[in-house]
C-alpha cells in the first residue's frame, strides 16, 4: 500500500572502485573552470540586461555604477579562476582527508576519518551539464566542514565510497 503508484526501481549511482590512501595529491577537473565560466557569463548578461533596462527604459542612469562595479570584480574573479582551481586538492592519507586550496591565502585542513559525519555530493544543473560536482565533508567540528568542487561525478562517488568505507573502520568515540 506505501508503494502503490510509485517509481519501480531507484537510480542506482554507478560503482566505483575504491581509492587508494596512498598520500598522494588529486586534482579537481578542468571542466570546472569552464563549467565556472559559463555560470559568471549568465551571471554577467543578466547584470547587464538589467542595467540596460534599467538605464534606458526607466532612465535610471545611475545603475550603471553598480552595475560596472559588478562587471569588474566578476572578470577579475574569471582572469584568476583557472590559477585558483589548480590550486585546490586533497590527498588521502592513512588517517585522515587533507585539502587544500587557496593561490595568496592558502589553507589546508586535515580531517580524520573517524571524525566524518557525513558526505555529501551536490551539483546544479549547470554542473550536470559538464560533468563536476561538488563533495562536502561535515564533521561535529562547525569550522572543519570541508567542500571540494570541481570533482568529476565518477570520482566524487569513488571519492565518497572510500570515505565512507574508512571512516566506518575508524570511528572514534567521545
Amino acid at each position: 500500500m506505501l508503494d502503490d503508484g510509485t517509481f519501480t526501481q531507484l537510480r542506482q549511482p554507478k560503482a566505483a572502485g575504491a581509492l587508494a590512501l596512498d598520500g598522494t595529491w588529486h586534482q579537481i577537473s578542468r571542466r570546472y573552470v569552464t563549467s565556472q565560466f559559463v555560470q559568471n557569463a549568465i551571471f554577467l548578461a543578466i547584470i547587464i540586461v538589467a542595467a540596460v533596462v534599467l538605464a534606458v527604459l526607466f532612465h535610471q542612469t545611475w545603475a550603471w555604477i553598480p552595475a560596472g562595479v559588478i562587471v569588474l570584480i566578476t572578470v577579475v574573479t574569471l582572469v584568476i579562476l583557472p590559477r585558483q582551481a589548480r590550486a585546490i586538492g586533497y590527498m588521502l592519507r592513512a588517517d585522515d582527508i587533507v585539502f587544500r586550496r587557496g593561490i595568496l591565502w592558502q589553507r589546508m585542513i586535515a580531517v580524520p576519518y573517524g571524525r566524518l559525519q557525513l558526505v555529501d555530493i551536490t551539483h546544479g544543473p549547470l554542473d550536470r551539464a559538464f560533468g563536476v560536482a561538488q563533495l562536502k565533508m561535515v564533521t561535529a567540528a562547525a569550522t572543519t566542514g570541508v567542500q571540494i568542487p570541481g570533482l568529476t561525478q565518477d570520482a566524487a562517488e569513488a571519492l565518497r565510497d572510500t570515505l565512507i568505507a574508512v571512516a566506518e573502520t575508524r570511528r572514534t568515540g567521545l
